[in-house]
């Protein structure tokens, strides 16, 4: 028997997040910051000119350009706009183009890993030239020649060990000033025990120091952090995403029928707005005055715009298509659906970030662990031999031996391993955890549209449609930007029809077009509007004269792979459920087709959220796969969520992993990926387990010299590496 899930319009965890909605209500009360892209300046007096130019106009208040980047950063007051900047830089004779907060962000990214591989390269490189002089000196160098030798490896090692190290030394004080301790804090500890050990035993003469032990522990733990980088990809906020399609500014109708434009900050309830075809509805209202169609794909995910006309309510972030559209708004600032959207996403977001990663896990038992068994090391041998240098020297060995390169690679090196096997399957991993979290999942809830269906509507009787009608329906559906229209133009126009001799062709916002043939009226469009009945499956109709309306049906395409997907997720005993804004008719269709037992029909963004959280509650690992701006607050509630590439931009953000090719079927392969991901990664604990019960007792014995506990450190590194490339 089918299982449906209707939706529960009362339960909205928006109202709850009061704080989060006055956040999003000051957006227009902050500070403009605006970036623009300078692609043709090319010295410093480029520089000074503009810079001047931007710092003189009255409403910035700081503005600087950077020449390697070929940017300028301005701060300026809420009401200068980018464009503005834009004409007031091309006016000077420079082209300039505007840059949104994605590009920002992914440049900040790619700044990160450019860092780290600055870094990685520094640490690589050094290491080299003070094993070159540690070679010597393991060759018989005494001495004169041996403190020489030391003293430049010194020379070599402290600077570099400075620059390279600095995003372990960062981490750990961050750590240490919270009173917490992570896998950074040990590492640290060993870094600056080897270096200062090496001091010693210079300044002393003696035989050996470690400074090649201290770069190579260096290089190899930046090695797995730039892996882990890797795997990564831009991590924006999904509810910044969302804010970003919040309308600045609104034309406002006054009382004497005067336009003004204003910020959307300045509307209040009962505010007469126009909104003209093209534009996003800046506040929630009804309709006053006009006909038009809407594109609600915000808030349904369908594709298929919707009929508009007077006393329907709007929302904001809606398109408006057609026509003009006066509407009086009902709901302004934190009270819209589009900040109730965002404000689920934050909450969603938030609880995800909670999740514990196995590395972390095993940070939390393994830094204090290693502390612990570092400091015993140094007050027994002291109390031995009352020796400072013998303890530091064992303290050291010990700290080096036991340092978590194992376990620091352990996790980027199956991650960058899997995250290449996936990719070669078309699909980008984007957060560091999502392969552990997607080898847990037992549930996959999946929206419908653009998700298991194309998005596009596709003629379907077009062989059953007389000749005739068919080319009076292409000659009026050319006249027209509707998707129905354009389904019927390119159907048409694949089996060589050619359009009738229609005159007069317009275009009757919300309704469809009509136009005359031979003296005689003919339309192409709605139901109520050509004098036919309403029918459940998509359809548009075409009147010719008097005649009886003739259909014109829909349906919408299934994406590639999506049977495959279905049936494989169901035979390896998921559970898997459909759920969409769509009609229940459509849904319940499409849940037949392709044997989905349970699904939610008519679901609003809040009622998705809901469904999901609910399911997490009750202890079950939810895989969400969706494409629409209405999928975004379950995307990230989800414990784990694929977007396709095809998905909008706050979508796609939210999720933890992107279909890139318009194939969905490799979602099951993926899930198999996981786990075998997760064996390794548990496999590679293992060997770090096994290397540290076998060379801790040594160290602490003081049968190994902080060298060769490096060179341990490293053979345990490159197995754990080696482990992960099964993987591939």
């Amino acid at each position: 028997m089918t299982a449906t899930m209707r939706p529960n319009h009362s339960a909205c965890p928006a109202c709850a997040a009061a704080p989060a909605a006055e956040a999003l209500a000051q957006v227009d009360r902050t500070p403009a910051q605006i970036a623009l892209s300078l692609p043709g300046i090319h010295c410093s007096a480029c520089i000074t000119k503009i810079e001047k130019a931007l710092n003189a106009h009255p409403g910035v208040t700081s503005a600087r350009v950077n020449l390697t980047l070929k940017r300028a950063s301005i701060e300026a007051e809420p009401d200068v706009t980018a464009q503005e900047m834009k004409h007031l830089v091309e006016g000077l004779g420079y082209e300039a183009h505007e840059l949104d907060a994605g590009t920002l962000n992914a440049t900040a990214t790619d700044r990160a890993g450019r860092d780290l591989l600055m870094r990685l390269a520094v640490a690589g490189f050094a290491s080299m030239n003070v094993m070159l002089l540690s070679v010597s000196v393991w060759s018989g160098a005494a001495d004169a020649t041996r403190d020489l030798f030391h003293w430049i490896s010194a020379a070599i090692a402290l600077p570099t060990i400075a620059f390279s190290g600095q995003p372990f030394f960062r981490s750990a004080w961050a750590a240490l000033s919270n009173r917490q301790l992570n896998m950074d804090v040990p590492i640290t500890l060993a870094i600056l025990l080897a270096i200062i050990t090496s001091l010693w035993e210079t300044s002393l003469s003696g035989k050996h120091a470690y400074f090649d032990a201290a770069l190579a522990l260096t290089f190899f733990l930046l090695a797995g952090r730039y892996l882990d980088h890797r795997t990564r990809a831009i991590a924006r906020s999904a509810a910044e995403e969302l804010t970003a399609l919040e309308v600045p500014r609104a034309t406002r109708i006054a009382s004497d029928g005067a336009e003004e434009v204003v910020n959307v900050a300045d509307l209040a309830v009962g505010d007469l707005i126009l909104v003209r075809p093209g534009a996003r509805m800046p506040v929630d209202g009804s309709i006053t005055q006009g006909t038009s169609e809407l594109d609600r794909s915000l808030l349904t995910g369908e594709t298929v715009p919707v009929f508009a006309e007077v006393g329907q309510g709007v929302s904001a972030g809606e398109v408006n298509l057609t026509g003009p559209l006066t509407i009086r708004a009902t709901a302004v600032g934190q009270d819209t659906s589009l900040h109730q959207m965002a404000d689920l996403v934050a909450i969603a977001e938030s609880g995800r970030s909670r999740y514990t990663s196995l590395a972390d896990k095993a940070a939390k038992l393994y830094a204090p662990g290693v502390h612990i068994l570092s400091a015993l090391a140094f007050v027994g041998w002291f109390l031995y031999t009352f020796d400072l240098r013998t303890a530091l020297n064992i303290a050291a060995a010990v700290l080096i031996i036991t340092c978590p390169c194992a376990l620091g690679l352990a996790v980027p090196a199956v991650t960058t391993a899997a995250s290449g096997r996936l990719f070669r399957r078309g699909m980008l991993i984007k957060h560091e955890t999502a392969l552990e979290r997607l080898a847990q999942v037992d549930t996959v809830v999946f929206d419908k549209t653009g998700t298991l269906t194309a998005g596009t509507p596709e003629l379907t009787n077009l062989a059953d449609l007389p000749r005739r009608d068919v080319e009076l329906a292409l000659a009026l559906a050319e006249g027209s930007s509707h998707p129905l229209a354009q389904a019927i133009t390119r159907a048409a126009r694949e089996a060589g029809f050619a359009p009738a001799q229609v005159t007069d062709v317009t275009e009757v916002p919300g309704y469809g077009t009509k136009g005359m043939l031979n003296g005689q009226d003919v339309r192409l469009g709605r139901a109520s509007w050509t004098g036919a009945e309403g029918r459940a499956e998509t359809a548009t109709f075409l009147q010719r004269g008097q005649a009886a309306p003739l259909a014109f049906t829909f349906t919408d395409r299934l994406r590639d792979g999506a049977e495959e997907a279905v049936t494989e997720l169901l035979d390896s005993g998921k559970e898997v459920y459909l759920m969409s804004g769509d009609t229940t008719p459509a849904v319940e269709a499409l849940a037949n087709r392709l044997g989905i037992s349970r699904w939610m029909a008519e679901a609003l963004p809040a009622d998705k959220a809901g469904r999901v959280q609910a399911m997490m509650d009750e202890g079950k690992h939810v895989l969400m796969v969706g494409d629409g701006l209405n999928d975004t607050a379950a995307l990230a509630a989800a414990h784990v969520s694929i977007s396709p590439a095809t998905a909008l931009d706050a979508a796609r953000v939210a999720s933890d992993i992107v279909l890139l090719g318009g194939d969905i079927s490799p979602i099951a392969a993926a899930c198999d990926t996981a786990r075998a991901a997760t064996r390794r990664i548990r496999e590679n604990f293992r060997i770090a387990t096994v290397y540290n019960v076998i060379a801790v007792p040594l160290a602490v014995a003081g049968l190994c010299s902080p060298l060769i506990a490096a060179l341990a450190m490293s053979a345990s590194s490159i197995t754990v590496s080696l482990n992960a490339l099964r993987l591939r």
